[in-house]
């Protein structure tokens, strides 16, 4: 079994890291909050001091972090402490650009490069069950193979490096507009006098289902373990929500790209997060819609 380094060990990271764990990996790991730390230490991970710590002695390493500038200074401090040939597999959400920057520098070093961003949430983080989007030359998708079994349903080889930021920007414009429309049409059925079981009922058997009401469901209720039942505590914050569609709409504006609804959702997002509520659930916006339609 491989000795892997997972670096970022929050609502995702640690999951992940638990997980190969439980598959029977070495994982060193680090994060910056104390919180994070604890916990997976309990999970069976060896917290580290720092990002370069972690990757002594380690053929793998796992970044889950919160943007690209993140992901680019843990490279660095590897590079700077660690000469031994290294896999990098990236599981956060950055521009495609910044994936395949870090991929020529950590090539020019001697080391590989893999984007994979993941989809699925907290609960796919935890059960194991994350669909991950792959780019990388196919030795190494083979070579990570075991570690998204470990982590996740499924892995599909999306192309080379940089496709799976490609297809994951893709994937979450689709999210971001569909979490928007299935909370108007949820405030749209309160005001003509139907019930949230009555809708979720209809809908998730209908042409209307979709990931955003049948897992995300954004009231309390229709789906217990769905953020609505707990304040909108986050499985996927509004704040990365809000970064995810920045990304895509970086990606249009470069390719020409016309979408009124992706932007359209961009700014609602963005909008929700300059108004304070980046820490609530990307689900959160039900309550933006309600406060509008009043």
């Amino acid at each position: 079994m491989s000795t892997i380094a997972f670096i970022g060990l929050g609502n995702m990271g640690g999951h992940m890291a638990h997980n190969l764990v439980k598959n029977g990996h070495t994982v060193q790991g680090f994060d910056v909050v104390a919180e994070a730390k604890q916990r997976a230490t309990e999970n069976g991970v060896d917290v580290r001091e720092s990002a370069a710590e972690a990757a002594k002695g380690a053929d793998i390493v796992i970044t889950m972090l919160p943007n690209g500038g993140l992901v680019n200074q843990v490279v660095q401090e590897i590079l700077d402490t660690d000469s031994g040939e290294k896999l990098f597999i990236d599981s956060s959400t950055i521009a495609v650009e910044e994936a395949r920057d870090i991929a020529e520098l950590l090539r020019s070093r001697g080391h590989r490069f893999i984007d994979a961003p993941v989809s699925g949430g907290m609960v796919g983080a935890e059960a194991g069950t994350l669909a991950f989007m792959v780019g990388a030359a196919e030795e190494d998708f083979a070579s990570a193979q075991p570690l998204f079994e470990a982590m996740g349903k499924t892995a599909t080889h999306c192309g080379e490096v940089g496709a799976g930021q490609a297809a994951k920007v893709c994937n979450n414009m689709i999210l971001g507009v569909q979490q928007i429309a299935v909370s108007e049409a949820l405030v749209l059925g309160e005001k003509l006098g139907l019930s949230h079981q009555a809708f979720f009922d209809v809908v998730s058997n209908s042409t209307g289902a979709c990931w955003a009401l049948t897992s995300n469901c954004p009231v309390p209720g229709p789906v217990p373990t769905s953020p609505a039942n707990n304040d909108f505590r986050p499985g996927f914050a509004s704040a990365l929500m809000s970064k995810d569609l920045n990304l895509a709409a970086q990606a249009l504006q470069a390719t020409g790209t016309k979408a009124e609804f992706g932007q359209a959702a961009c700014d609602f997002y963005q909008k929700t997060v300059d108004d304070g509520f980046g820490d609530k659930d990307c689900s959160f916006v039900i309550e933006r819609i309600r406060e509008a339609s009043n």
